[in-house]
């Protein structure tokens, strides 16, 4: 009796043990499944997401005209800013499938600087992409910087309404002494450099401080103007120079907009 019961005892024990040995390798197979499964998913989406070389740049290997936004402020930090806008020229001017380049162009101006920045770029690219044309569309306003900018495109396209030229310089500040003598307050400022406090609010404006920024001002206007007479060339009349580079005008004046053609522009085209 007793080795009845210790041999039915030994077959449940290696039953159970067989059975658990069973169920411990469907689950293996199964994770095993599952994770090929994963893998299979991962690969199929890198695929799909990761250009392999099948595309030419982001229009499918189509030929295509190139859009570049110049909105706004011409700034360090803006969306405007000669980073991001050189950038965009750049890639645009990279695409083999590229067949023109259009900049689009919104902005009051902005930093001389900047402005220099894209102008430089647009005239290397320009120069190492000979065959592809860059132009220069404005939208409502294309004044000081952003006719700076413009300047280095090959053409100029405008609107009858576009505010186009102004290519001069400004500095504008407050000052505030009539008001500190008012209430009685005493300015104090202390520096070392004879021009170190030049055009401190809290102090009366010096000639000679004034006379050293007009000079400052009046070159970097002689850099713009060299910017417009070197991007139009012989397109430019010097008439028309003085007039633009004194103050804005509209896109059909010729005199307000040097060499830029004044057309209704269809943006869908574009």
């Amino acid at each position: 009796m007793t080795d009845s019961n210790s041999s039915w005892e030994r077959e449940l024990v290696t039953k159970l043990a067989n059975e658990a040995l069973l169920e411990q390798r469907k689950r293996r197979r199964w994770g095993i499944f599952f994770k090929l499964l994963t893998f299979a998913y991962v690969t199929f989406l890198l695929i799909v997401m990761v250009d392999w070389g099948g595309r030419d740049g982001l229009t499918g290997g189509k030929k295509h005209t190139a859009m570049v936004e110049l909105n706004g402020l011409i700034a360090p930090g803006t969306d405007a800013s000669a980073e991001k806008v050189t950038a965009s020229l750049q890639a645009a001017f990279k695409d083999k499938n590229t067949q023109g380049v259009i900049l689009r162009i919104n902005s009051p101006g902005g930093s001389p600087v900047q402005s220099q920045t894209i102008y430089d770029e647009m005239r290397r690219l320009r120069k190492k992409y000979p065959d592809i044309p860059l132009y220069a569309v404005v939208e409502d306003i294309c004044a000081s910087g952003g006719y700076f900018v413009a300047a280095g495109a090959d053409r100029i396209y405008v609107g009858k309404a576009s505010i186009v030229g102004s290519i001069g310089v400004l500095m504008n500040g407050f000052g505030f002494t009539g008001l500190m003598d008012k209430l009685g307050v005493e300015r104090r400022l202390i520096t070392a450099g004879e021009n170190k406090g030049m055009l401190d609010p809290f102090s009366p404006l010096e000639d000679k401080d004034k006379q050293y920024i007009t000079g400052l001002m009046k070159d970097i206007h002689e850099q713009f103007i060299g910017v417009v007479r070197e991007g139009r060339g012989k397109r430019l009349k010097e008439t028309t120079c003085s007039a633009a580079c004194s103050g804005p005008g509209r896109g059909a004046s010729s005199s307000a907009s040097p060499t830029a053609s004044a057309a209704s522009i269809p943006w869908h085209a574009t």
